[in-house]
């Protein structure tokens, strides 16, 4: 562009500039002819129902042609309300503004003006009230329950109370709503109250409308609150409360219930060494006592009040689960206690300790949302098992251990956290490894381990489902970074979802290895009966099936084959262990495989 041109340009800038300026000092200094002016402040236009549009009106002292538009700050036409109306004088001109341009989006929050141009008069005036569009909704935070600003609260209290709960609103004129919602089980709205404008505090006892004690779960208190345009602000944010794969809700709001938790040890404890677990039971006296899993036979019991009990672990000639159980105030729970006896065997049982912690729903961090790892969330090492025993520990991992215990099946026990943190017995030096439940995260280090295990002429026999497919970092407190599940387990299996078909049976397909020798009961390799499975879609690279029984249309759930000069045994019915307690085809499948694993 040359020097004339861009002057050129640059003088029809400076005329238009003063236009614009001449134009708006006559729509402000003209008299105005409006009389009886009202319009609304503020205003959100989110369609909640509430101040969702701006209205104003007003009157002429003499008769004209009105059009009402809608103007930004910048005196820019945003809506045309109102178009070429004939107006008598005194009558008064109502309009409604729902807060959109003339193209239909949502103008912008910010402070807008109405513009009536009288077209008899050949001019505009503006009203003189402006009009805030404001769609920001307020941010109430709970600041704290209880003492502690990382933690939890936790009711029961000891002491009777009831718990303190300290929040902050922006609107001061506005009353604020406490909700406290349920989070895990489930997720429910379970009491509500509003506090009055100008205080910041409430409590609550732990009970429901009616006074009766919530149910044992994890809670989370959400503050909501409404500010003068009319938006909603809640803490957290949205309701109810739900936190995506990998984030937690943040703010402090969250309370636990519970009468009774025992936090255990998750590591095998040699016998005869010393044994220590922490008690809540919320400062009331408590009976603990210690047996062998499928023994009634009590091993060791007494009474504390103190919430850590120390004791001896059976000095025991046989390795093998026991539980803690503890009763106080009508309430029971127990807790698996691994004992490891001082003499080794070949076969190396593993209990899924990692499991039972990753889908453990405890609250780690006081926000109100149970952290597991299952959420994608990072989990503590050492924390109270919010159900007592784990699920798959009762249904599965319980009947096989007992199996073994009767057929004097001797072994070593471990938990696949304790082979994360290297304490007790190692997976070299055995013949085989029985991964006894659910094996869903383990460290990659220990999954290699397990494939090199195999290698060398080890045996693994896999008990769980959707087993050896995700993986999780070890710290000192923590276990961290679960990872989401791969397609293939660690000895590169792909696995089909779980499934479920009523009265499903299985017969051999094929056996190189003897692994269904002496399956007699209800005919030959005969499995029936079951109403979920696990299928196996394929085996990894370098791996061949020695033997398995499948579906009638082909599936293979029981499958072995063999990795290097070892074997992988999958048995894919967490329905199996719950048929171990009188002889059949699964009992004599257990002992053949324990021939496997023996060597």
């Amino acid at each position: 562009m040359t020097g004339r041109l861009r002057g050129a340009a640059f003088a029809l800038l400076v005329v238009a500039t003063f236009a614009a300026f001449f134009v708006v000092q006559r729509v402000k200094r003209e008299p105005s002819d409006l009389r009886e002016v009202r319009a609304t402040r503020l205003f959100s236009p989110n369609d909640d129902g509430v101040k969702d549009r701006a209205r104003a009106s007003f009157a002429l002292d003499r008769p004209d042609t009105v059009s009402v538009r809608v103007i930004d700050e910048d005196l820019e036409p945003v809506r045309t309300l109102v178009r070429n109306r004939p107006l008598a004088a005194g009558e008064r001109l109502r309009v409604r503004w729902n807060g959109r341009t003339d193209d239909g989006r949502v103008a912008p929050d910010g402070v807008y003006r109405y513009r009536v141009n009288l077209q008899d008069q050949g001019r505009a005036v503006l009203l003189p009230r402006i009009v805030t569009l404001d769609t920001k909704p307020p941010k109430p935070r709970v600041l704290s329950i209880g003492p502690s600003p990382t933690k939890p609260e936790i009711l029961p209290l000891g002491d009777g109370g009831e718990a303190r709960i300290r929040f902050y609103t922006p609107s001061t004129k506005e009353p604020t709503d406490v909700l406290i919602y349920r989070t895990s089980p489930g997720v429910e709205l379970v009491h509500e109250t509003t506090v009055p404008a100008g205080e910041d505090q409430t409590v609550w006892s732990g009970a429901d409308e009616a006074g009766r004690p919530m149910r044992p779960g994890t809670y989370v208190v959400a503050v909501r609150t409404r500010d003068q345009a009319g938006n909603v602000g809640t803490s957290p944010s949205p309701l109810p409360p739900r936190a995506e794969y990998g984030t937690t809700l943040g703010g402090r709001g969250g309370i636990t219930i519970r009468e009774l938790g025992v936090q255990p040890t998750l590591e095998p404890s040699i016998a005869g060494s010393n044994v220590q677990f922490g008690v809540d039971a919320r400062r009331r006296p408590y009976r603990w006592s210690v047996r062998r899993v499928g023994v009634t036979r009590v091993d060791k019991d007494g009474r504390k009040t103190k919430p850590v009990v120390t004791f001896k672990a059976p000095d025991v000639k046989r390795s093998g689960l026991y539980l803690f159980e503890v009763r106080a105030g009508g309430r029971t729970t127990s807790v698996p206690l691994p004992i490891q006896a001082v003499k080794t065997r070949k076969v190396l049982v593993v209990l899924p300790a990692i499991t039972w912690q990753g889908r453990n729903a405890v609250d780690d961090d006081g926000d109100g949302w149970p952290n597991t790892l299952s959420g994608g969330l990072p989990v503590r090492r050492e924390r109270v098992l919010a159900d007592g025993l784990p699920g798959d520990l009762v249904r599965q991992i319980a009947p096989l251990l007992i199996f073994l215990d009767r057929q004097e099946l001797r072994y070593d026990l471990t938990t696949d956290l304790a082979l994360a943190a290297d304490v007790g017995p190692r997976i070299e030096g055995h013949t085989g490894v029985m991964l006894a439940g659910d094996e869903r995260w383990l460290p990659v280090e220990q999954q290699r381990e397990l494939r090199r295990f195999v290698r060398r002429g080890g045996v693994v026999a896999s008990f769980g489902v959707d087993s050896l497919r995700r993986q999780v970092r070890l710290t000192a407190e923590r276990l961290v970074d679960p990872t989401a599940p791969t397609p293939a387990d660690a000895f590169g299996a792909t696995l089909a979802p779980l499934e479920r078909a009523e009265d499903t049976t299985l017969t051999i397909f094929n056996d190189e290895i003897e692994l269904f020798a002496g399956d007699v009961y209800g005919g030959t390799g005969v499995f029936t009966g079951y109403d979920v499975f696990e299928a196996t879609r394929s085996v990894g690279d370098g791996q061949e099936i020695v033997a398995s029984a499948a579906t009638d249309d082909g599936r293979k759930v029981i499958v072995a084959t063999r990795l290097g000069e070892g074997l992988v045994i999958r048995f894919g019915l967490p329905q199996l262990a719950e048929r171990l307690g009188e002889p059949s085809n699964e009992t004599e499948l257990v002992r053949r495989t324990w021939t496997l694993l023996s060597g």
